[in-house]
C-alpha cells in the first residue's frame, strides 16, 4: 500500500512516462510541482493542453505548426529544389541558424525497432509520397518535378545510419540523388546540440549514399 495520496503517484506514473525521466526523477519534478511558489501547475497542464490541441503536423514538411503549412513551406524564397530530412522538429531549428535556406521533412524519430519504432511509426510514408507522383494532388505533383536532392541529416549513430539507408532504398529511383551529412559531425553526436560552423560544415560536405 502506497503511503503517498493517489493523486503524487498519478502524477509521478505521468512524468516517468517522458523519455529520459526516471522513476527518482519523476518523484524529484512532482515534489517540485508541490512546493514551489514559482512552479504552476496550471500554466503547466494548459500549455500542455494547448500542446496537444492547438498545433498540428505541417502537411507538406511534417514541422510543428499552428497552420496547416509552416512558414518555411510557405515561404516562395526557399531553395525547392532541396529537402533536408530531419529527426525532430529541434533540429529544424538548429539549420535555420545556418545558412542552409531549401526545405525540410521532418521524421519525428528514426528506426528502432528495439522501441518499436519502425516505418509506419515514422513519417517515412509522407516523404516518400512528397518525392513521387504516386497519389499525389497536381500542386504536390508540380512540387515534386522541382526536387533534385534529398539531404538526409539523421544523427550518426546506428539508428540515424540504419534510417539513412532506408530512405535511400526508398527514393533512390525517385529524385537525381540523396546524399548523406559528412565532415563535421562525430559518430553518436546529436545535431541539436551542434554549434552552427558544425553544422555548416556538415551540410557543405555532404557525400552520396
Amino acid at each position: 500500500m502506497s503511503l503517498l495520496p493517489p493523486q503524487i503517484t498519478k502524477v509521478i506514473e505521468e512524468f516517468s512516462k517522458l523519455p529520459g525521466i526516471g522513476p527518482k526523477s519523476a518523484e524529484r519534478l512532482t515534489f517540485h510541482l508541490l512546493r514551489s511558489s514559482k512552479a504552476s501547475p496550471e500554466a503547466l497542464g494548459k500549455s500542455l493542453h494547448e500542446l496537444k490541441v492547438e498545433l498540428k503536423y505541417c502537411r507538406q514538411c511534417q514541422m510543428v505548426s499552428l497552420q496547416e503549412e509552416c512558414s518555411i513551406c510557405r515561404d516562395s524564397t526557399r531553395d525547392r529544389t532541396t529537402i533536408l530530412v530531419v529527426e525532430n522538429p529541434l533540429d529544424v531549428v538548429a539549420f535555420e541558424k545556418t545558412s542552409y535556406k531549401g526545405l525540410y521533412h521532418v521524421l519525428h524519430g528514426v528506426l528502432s525497432p528495439i522501441d518499436g519504432m519502425g516505418p509506419e511509426q515514422l513519417k517515412l510514408r509522407e516523404l516518400i509520397i512528397r518525392c513521387s507522383d504516386e497519389g499525389c494532388s497536381d500542386d504536390v505533383a508540380r512540387a515534386r518535378a522541382g526536387i533534385k536532392e534529398v539531404i538526409v541529416a539523421t544523427n550518426p549513430d546506428i539508428e540515424g545510419e540504419a534510417t539513412a539507408s532506408y530512405i535511400h532504398d526508398q527514393l533512390k529511383d525517385k529524385v537525381e540523388a540523396v546524399t548523406r551529412l559528412a565532415h563535421g559531425l562525430p559518430m553518436g553526436a546529436d545535431i541539436e546540440f551542434a554549434d552552427q560552423v558544425t553544422l555548416r560544415e556538415a551540410v557543405a560536405g555532404r557525400r552520396s549514399l
